[in-house]
């Protein structure tokens, strides 16, 4: 998501690169090209007007500081206003009521609202240790109730069952008993949707919500939808009042235009981000995190906090004792650190919460990522005895071949597996040695990340 807005605004502040103030001549063809970059990726054209102008009143006359150049300053005028439009600042959800407190999706048919459910459901387990209760008022689809029951199942989560035949009222109404009986903190209901709205769809999900009385409210959008995202936002901001926003499938080829209109049209904040299909693939929002991602300064610190949520802290504890008593980094230790990687939703997935320098393109950088390369490494790894895992020296021409056909792969695979694990080697010696400083310079001489050409 914003790959092409981010190059865009980039082109656009270079534009400024060694004037000696922002003044009206200059930047308005700077404004043309930001606000041509907003359409494009499908800002909402009210949004875009307000922000552009907001942008002007701002940059027009505004003294460049010594240490910045009008294009640097351009960028931090707009990343404010980014900022601003995005929410301000992250909003947690508002679990402080007597229990069971009642968290209502609502949103389109293909938005992602059973699998959003489930995520949150998770979240909410794992993170704030509550006792949450998923239920589906969603009779129109007899799928969805059941795929509701086996992802609470996944997850942890108690499950109130319904059936197609009842009404949504009564079902909420004995969710709601179920859930103080179980002694449930949080009951989740999955509305039904449709596949546009309508009028029957709106009368249903507000007849449920003023049954079940919820204490937050949220909408489900889909990134990638475009306009009609923003035009279902609207429609049911007028009939519910909703507490927040959750975008889904901000991993997927969207362009970042939901995300920058549906807060200003609701006026109600961003909650979370579905960052892919696993059931941990639920980021908080942070609207300065996600304006500095926008503008290619990258997200280090939501990076930081996958690390420390995702990363198995018992191997990566093994392989640094491993590591100060002298002893190898061998192929085995390469594949954990490969799935852990992969846990973390790849390389890609983390170049976007890097910063990316400005003669760099971040849609240039990605088209380099091989994204099934890891998974081939994997492979590789897995087809090798533990002996060849533990000495990779030993692996002949003989073995590469045996290796190459039980990953159903070629020898030049295994070839270029055993040359990245040379690499990192000596990364995590030097690492081991003096630190930080002598991995990036081993990075520098060749030793990237599997998947990186």
């Amino acid at each position: 998501m914003f790959e092409n807005l981010t190059g865009r605004l980039s082109d656009a502040a270079k534009r400024l690169s060694g004037k000696g103030r922002l003044t009206e001549s200059n930047i308005k063809d700077t404004l043309r090209e930001v606000r041509l970059a907003l359409l494009e990726a499908d800002v909402a054209l009210p949004v875009v007007k307000s922000f552009i102008e907001r942008i002007r009143e701002q940059a027009v006359g505004e003294e460049v500081l010594k240490s910045l150049t009008p294009g640097q300053a351009l960028v931090k005028i707009i990343h404010t206003e980014l900022v601003t439009l995005l929410g301000d600042a992250n909003t947690p959800l508002d679990l402080r009521s007597k229990p069971p407190v009642v968290i209502l999706l609502a949103g389109l048919q293909g938005a992602g609202k059973t699998t959003t459910a489930a995520k949150l459901a998770k979240r909410l387990i794992e993170k704030d240790k509550k006792r949450v209760m998923m239920v589906s008022v969603d009779v129109h689809r007899p799928a969805a109730i059941k795929q509701l029951k086996v992802l609470a199942g996944e997850v942890g989560a108690l499950h109130c069952d319904s059936e197609a035949s009842e009404k949504p009222t009564a079902i909420v109404d004995r969710a709601l008993d179920e859930a103080k009986r179980s002694h449930a903190d949080v009951l989740l209901v999955d509305t039904a949707g449709r596949l546009h709205i309508d009028g029957e769809m709106m009368q249903e999900v507000v007849a449920v919500h003023e049954r079940a009385a919820p204490h937050e409210t949220l909408f489900i959008v889909d990134s990638m939808a475009g306009q009609d995202a923003v035009n279902a936002a609207r429609a049911f901001g007028e009939s519910l009042p909703l507490t927040g926003v959750i975008l889904t499938k901000a991993d997927g080829d969207a362009k970042g235009g939901v995300a920058l209109s549906v807060r200003e049209i609701t006026g109600k904040p961003i909650r979370f981000l579905g960052v892919g299909e696993k059931t941990d693939a639920l980021e908080a929002f942070h609207p300065d995190r996600m304006a500095s991602r926008i503008l290619g300064m990258g997200d280090v610190l939501t990076l930081v906090e996958e690390i420390e949520d995702k990363v198995n802290k018992d191997k990566a504890t093994k392989l640094a004792n491993k590591m100060k008593k002298g002893r190898g980094f061998d192929l085995s230790d390469l594949k954990d650190q490969l799935e852990q990687m992969q846990e973390m939703g790849g390389l890609s997935a983390m170049l976007d919460k890097l910063p990316i320098p400005g003669n760099m393109n971040p849609a240039a950088l990605k088209d380099n990522i091989d994204q099934k390369q890891i998974r081939r490494q994997i492979a590789i790894i897995c087809a090798m005895t533990p002996g060849e895992r533990r000495f990779p020296k030993t692996i002949n021409g003989s073995r590469k071949k045996r290796i190459a056909a039980g990953s159903g792969l070629q020898v030049q695979d295994v070839n270029r597996l055993l040359k990245q694990h040379t690499q990192m080697e000596r990364m995590m010696k030097k690492m081991a040695r003096g630190g930080m400083k002598k991995m990036l310079r081993g990075m520098q001489s060749g030793g990237m990340p599997p998947g990186m050409r």
